[in-house]
């Protein structure tokens, strides 16, 4: 059983009750009874507002099902839906042209453009590793990886691949840091007098393009100049002249490696990259939230048999082109990304004996927490700007973005914060707030600082919507319709039309696939050119490879021109409903359908329930890592909720799929000494909840995964902790 302690109108679990009294408080100002008084009387004022979204959400959902049951002949005409959509206000009208009035943004939001990491906060050396990663090795980047085509086939180092890494890496410097009639290969001497740069093919003075380039250079105790910093877009990269490394000493310039601005920004995930169903969870993910605002956070790590400590990076003092020191941050711009308003947690209970909101939860600790970063004039700061960056999934359409904004406003009057310190970021991620982006970012309009497109959630909500319109598409085959061309382009569109140029983040989706490199860097340079100043990467060599690409587009002007060319996204081929018009699909192909859905499913459901694992490397069907979290997990399983509907695959089609799978997934995992099998008996409670995400998924709120989750999670918890 919990132990609990009443605070006011609410019953705290004694484990989050102490972490908030002994390790948050102190430092930030705030007396307990003063925080507890006024975190009840947040939960009094916004618990049943929250409670009345979530019926509103289910009034629209079974209003929707409804017409489409009885409206099969109007599907195709987009005007009578439209005029239906806002008969019931799903679909708002735009109001008067705006722009968003957000203040003291840092400039890894507002000004610079870059790659963004995702990482589960409940891991410490992944958070650790991710706000490191603000710095990274190019030539380490391309040396591991199949970024140049292929792999290192020795564990030891290769002298051809290692030459191979460093023309590969100089040509690149030669597209970013480019040289006048010369190649970054050629150079064989560069040194530092009075301040500027001298680089040298022999005793020939070899110019750069744009001598403003080149913004300083940084000493070692010895007096020796050991870094030269550049930068193109507004990102920093770093030439490593070091003529005693291995590397260094073989180098005509003594060049070692190339250091890029690599993730310029993090989010710190509650969400749906971990698994946190209690207040034990809670208070493990809050704690290292804790420590990366206060700057402490530390983790024991045993590599090549040594125990190593991990912990937050220094700023980085170099010497700029007048002889002035000068500072560079040395981590990530730190983001949170709370829970959405969905789900709810034991870890607190009202006087009514309902659990409290998550999100609401979030809203308060996560701020509270971040004033340890507030609070700092030096050291390892978070924001120089005195913000905090808190993400917002899930939120369904304007009403629910308003409610955000006024939970933050209350939150920042109960810390004693100035307004619209909390800065906002809107996923772009369930269908009605696509159809009314400008509505939601108007009503959030004094802090919106993000918004972004993720094609897994939004497109599970776009099925879950439309689920009685009929069969839809294969999920591979929904990549290339209509709506979801719109749905990126607009995303971009509205927020330029918002004004969120140079002061917010528009972003783009996560790659998926950490191990293909080589694709990554062929394909993901659309990003930036689509206009996004953000896209997400898994991992902190994706980040340094990614940001190769923001040296290559000017993310500035791509906006610019398209704020001039105005509005390319329709709402019409937006609201088109991917479903399948006259398919003849074979049995082999919704045979393979079925089976390399339920793969994906079992695959991540069974580390999400046995072992609390929120997001990981989950080997595909055909053994490609893919990064897999909720949102992965949801399209998976409302594709074939839907399939199941509408009769093209059967329960026992399911059911057999999911046994013929679990056996393939317990293979993958046969050296993970932490996994338990699902076969044969297939009646483990991972197993089953892998089953009900499917055979369930047309009754589960928006298609969401969490309340299956959550509730297999405490059920193997308790069988086996408690």
């Amino acid at each position: 059983m919990v132990k609990r302690e009443k605070k006011y109108d609410l019953n705290v679990d004694n484990t989050l009750l102490k972490f908030i009294n002994l390790e948050v408080l102190p430092g930030t100002g705030i007396e307990e009874e003063v925080f507890w008084k006024g975190f009840s009387d947040l939960i009094v004022e916004f618990q049943k507002k929250n409670k009345g979204l979530l019926e509103k959400r289910e009034t629209i959902q079974n209003t929707i099902d409804k017409w489409h049951i009885n409206n099969k002949d109007k599907l195709d005409d987009i005007d009578v839906y439209k005029i239906f959509l806002n008969d019931i206000g799903y679909l708002h009208q735009e109001g008067k042209p705006f722009a968003i009035n957000t203040q003291n943004v840092d400039p890894e939001i507002a000004k610079v453009s870059g790659p963004q990491l995702v990482v589960p906060i409940m891991n410490a050396r992944y958070a650790l590793n991710a706000a490191n990663a603000r710095w990274g090795s190019l030539y380490d980047a391309l040396y591991g990886t199949d970024a140049m085509g292929d792999l290192p086939f020795k564990k030891e180092y290769e002298e051809k691949r290692g030459e191979k890494v460093i023309l590969f890496a100089k040509s690149h410097l030669d597209k970013a840091v480019p040289l006048v009639s010369h190649k970054w290969k050629n150079i064989n001497n560069i040194s530092i007098v009075n301040n500027k740069i001298n680089i040298f093919i022999d005793s020939k003075n070899i110019n750069l393009q744009d001598i403003d380039q080149f913004i300083g250079h940084i000493k070692n105790d010895e007096g020796e100049v050991r870094q030269l910093l550049f930068k193109k877009n507004g990102l920093r990269l770093k030439i490593i002249i070091d003529p005693d490394n291995n590397i260094g000493s073989k180098d005509p310039a003594n060049i070692a490696d190339i250091i890029l601005e690599s993730a310029l920004s993090t989010i710190m995930d509650c969400e749906d990259s971990v698994a946190a169903v209690d207040g034990n969870d809670k208070v493990l993910a809050y704690r290292n939230w804790l420590g990366l605002m206060k700057g402490d956070l530390t983790e024991r790590v045993k590599k090549a048999e040594k125990v190593i400590t991990r912990e937050l990076n220094s700023d980085i003092v170099f010497i700029d082109t007048d002889g002035e020191n000068r500072i560079i941050k040395g981590r990530s711009l730190m983001l949170n990304r709370n829970v959405g308003h969905l789900m709810t947690n034991p870890a607190i209970i009202t006087s009514e004996n309902e659990e409290v909101y998550e999100g609401l939860m979030d809203a308060m600790f996560s701020v509270l927490i971040a004033i340890h970063d507030l609070n700092k004039s030096s050291g390892l700061r978070n924001s120089i700007r005195k913000s905090v960056y808190i993400v917002k999934p899930k939120m369904h359409g304007p009403e629910e973005v308003s409610f955000a904004n006024d939970v933050f406003t209350k939150v920042e009057s109960i810390l004693g914060l100035p307004k619209n310190t909390v800065k906002l970021g809107i996923m772009d991620e369930e269908r009605r707030t696509s159809v009314n982006l400008m509505e939601c970012i108007r009503a959030a309009k004094d802090r919106v600082a993000f918004i972004n497109t993720g094609f897994l959630d939004r497109t599970g909500d776009e099925i879950h919507t439309s689920m009685e319109a009929g069969p839809f598409l294969k999920k591979g085959d929904m990549k290339s319709t209509s709506w979801i061309k719109s749905y990126e382009d607009r995303n971009v569109d509205i927020g330029l039309a918002c004004g969120l140029k140079n002061k917010a983040q528009i972003g783009k989706g996560m790659w998926a696939m950490p191990d293909l490199m080589n694709a990554m860097l062929d394909q993901k340079i659309v990003h930036p050119k689509s206009g996004a100043n953000c896209a997400w990467v898994p991992s902190p060599t994706a980040a340094t490879l990614h940001a190769m690409h923001y040296h290559l587009v000017d993310v500035a002007d791509v906006q610019e021109n398209l704020i001039k060319e105005g509005r390319r996204g329709k709402l019409n081929d937006l609201l088109s409903i991917p479903v399948a018009k006259g398919q003849n699909w074979s049995e082999e192909e919704i045979k393979n359908e079925i089976e390399n859905n339920s793969q994906g499913i079992l695959g991540y459901v069974v580390r999400w329930v046995d072992q609390g694992v929120g997001c990981s490397k989950v080997p595909d069907i055909n053994n490609i890592g893919l990064m897999e979290d909720r949102a992965t997990c949801r399209i998976s399983a409302q594709a074939l909720a839907n399939w199941l509907h509408h009769n093209i695959i059967s329960k026992e089609d399911v059911i057999n799929a999911m046994k013929k799978m679990a056996i393939v997934v317990d293979k993958q995992n046969i050296n993970d000494k932490n996994y338990s099998p699902m076969s044969p008996s297939f009646d483990t409670i991972a197993f089953n909840a892998a089953c009900d995400l499917v055979l369930q998924g047309r009754k589960q709120p928006s298609g969401y995964t969490e309340p299956v989750l959550h509730k297999r999670r405490l059920e193997w918890k308790n069988k086996n902790i408690n």
